[in-house]
This record gives structure tokens, sequence and C-alpha cells, in this order.
């Protein structure tokens, strides 16, 4: 499965440098009319969060995985939560992207001299459990050291309510797809882990049994916004909804608007692991701006 572990990270990065265009755009009818059906990578809409950014680059979510994946890759493969934190805020001296709330809140705990890894905010959005695709190809084969090191590097910026079970989901659904699940078997044995939030259990439990909505009525229902509990399951009813075809799941997650990216990151995890690389358009991964970055790393630490 080592070739599927590479394409879940690959998946995750492209997810978000296609989200890029029309990112946080609520307004479907908009995105429709203004872009037509977004099946490549463009650059950010203007006026919107991310016009600093060029196509094929990522959101500040993007970016996040990205230096995690080298963190790691610079560090023989070894996450340390304090490591990390330090690292983390040293991202955003000078950082020329979009600095979401759940960052700056982390940022002036630490300034504050709050220890780092006592610093993260109180948000429960989804992008801070989003970004753990090189966590997960790190420890693909140590579910117990997975499960920890990715509550470790989330609680580091997002403490809200849900966001722990959010992504212990998401690497557990991971981890059962790359040891050969499939995409709903996988997400069936997260939820039998168990989910201590009752309102994000119940919205995971409806997401898996759904049927019928196209992925656009679905997202809508759970919420466009960046919540975990409006967008994993979200994530989760578009990966079930597309399980076989990556690039449809992506561009679905991009036309129903609102916090596209970080739904998409989490779809093309699965997704990617369950699919291989293969599934990933090549017109995708030959348009992302560090592909060649992402594979040399990956390489590294196989």
């Amino acid at each position: 499965m080592k070739t599927h572990a590479e394409a879940m990270v690959l998946a995750s990065f492209v997810a978000d440098s296609l989200a890029l265009g029309v990112h946080w755009i609520y307004d479907t009818k908009r995105i429709a009319e203004e872009f037509g059906r977004v099946g490549d990578l463009l650059p950010p809409h203007r006026g919107g969060y991310h016009e600093t950014k060029r196509r094929g680059e990522f959101t500040h979510y993007g970016d996040q995985s990205f230096h995690l994946l080298q963190h790691l890759a610079n560090h023989g493969g070894r996450f340390d939560q304090e490591a990390y934190a330090r690292d983390w805020r040293d991202l955003f001296t000078g950082y020329h992207g979009y600095i979401d709330q759940a960052t700056k809140a982390t940022l002036h705990n630490m300034e504050k001299g709050n220890p780092l890894t006592a610093s993260g905010s109180s948000s429960t959005d989804l992008g801070g459990a989003a970004r753990i695709a090189p966590l997960v190809f790190r420890y693909r084969d140590d579910l117990d050291r997975l499960v920890e090191a990715v509550k470790e590097q989330t609680v580091l910026t997002h403490s809200g309510s849900g966001i722990v079970d959010g992504v212990l989901f998401i690497a557990r659904s991971c981890y059962a797809v790359l040891q050969g699940a499939t995409v709903h078997e996988a997400f069936t044995q997260a939820l039998d882990c168990g989910i201590a939030d009752v309102d994000l259990d119940l919205r995971l439990n409806r997401s898996v049994i759904m049927e019928g909505p196209s992925v656009l009525q679905a997202v809508r229902e759970f919420g466009q916004m960046c919540a975990v509990n409006a967008a994993l399951p979200g994530a989760v009813y578009t990966a079930i909804k597309h399980a076989d075809n990556l690039e449809e799941a992506l561009i679905e997650t991009v036309m129903a608007g609102g916090d596209s990216a970080a739904r998409g990151m989490v779809v093309g995890m699965v997704l990617g692991a369950a699919l291989g690389k293969e599934a990933i358009p090549r017109r995708w991964l030959e348009g992302m701006a560090r592909c060649r970055e992402i594979e040399a790393a990956l390489k590294q630490l196989s």
C-alpha cells in the first residue's frame, strides 16, 4: 500500500490547490456562473482571502500541511509536539498568505507566554484537522502513534468542541483504508471507535447512511461553513458518494462552495488512499507548484 499512501498525501494537497480558485465563496450559483465547472487549477478569485497566491499554490491549510511534511522530513520522521510548535510559530513570521482567526488566537496566546503546547485557540474549524496527511503517511503502520500524533498536532491550534473527535475519525478512517478496508467500511469502523461529541456523532452517522442527494445538496444540509460538525459530515458523504472517482469527488467538493479546501483535503486523503495515484488527474499534479518537493519529502520518509 506504499503507493496508495503516497497518493493519499498527494490527493490531499491537490484538493487544496483545486479549491484555491473559489475557496470560501458560499454562493454556488455564482461559482457555476463565473467559473463554470471547476475541473482545473485556478488562480484565487479577486476580492477573496488568497489574493497573494498563484495558480497551483495552496491555501493556508495546504501551506501548514506542507510545512508539517517538511518538518517530518527534516527531523528523521519524528514528530515532537513542542519542536513542531516552535516550527509552526516560525512559519507565520512574515507569512504572506491568509492568517485565519485560529492562527491569530494561537499566536497571541504564545506571545502572552503561554506554553507552546497549551496555546491552541478555541476554534472548531475542520482546517485544523484536515492538514494531517503527512502524519498518516509517517505512521501508516502504527495506529497508536498515529492517533497520538494527530491529536497533538491538532490541539496546538484548535481545541474547540468536537475537533479532536474529528481528527481521530479522519486518521482512523485513512488508516483503515490503507489496510484494505473500503471507504464505507473505514468510516463505519472509525465510528465504532466512538465519537464523544454527540452532535458530531449524530451527523457523521447520518452522513454514512444517507443516500440520494447530490454532494451540493448534502453539503448545504450539513453546512458549508468551516466548523467540523458541519464540514466533516459533508466530506464523508462526498467520499462515499464518489468512492470510485476521486476527480469527480473533488470537483463536486469545490462546486458545493464554502470551506471546500478543508473538506477537499479530507476527501482527497480518503480517496487517494483507496484508489491510488492513477486516480489523480495528471494535469492537477503537473499544475501543483510544490509537487516535486512533496514527492521528494515522501521518498525521504519512506
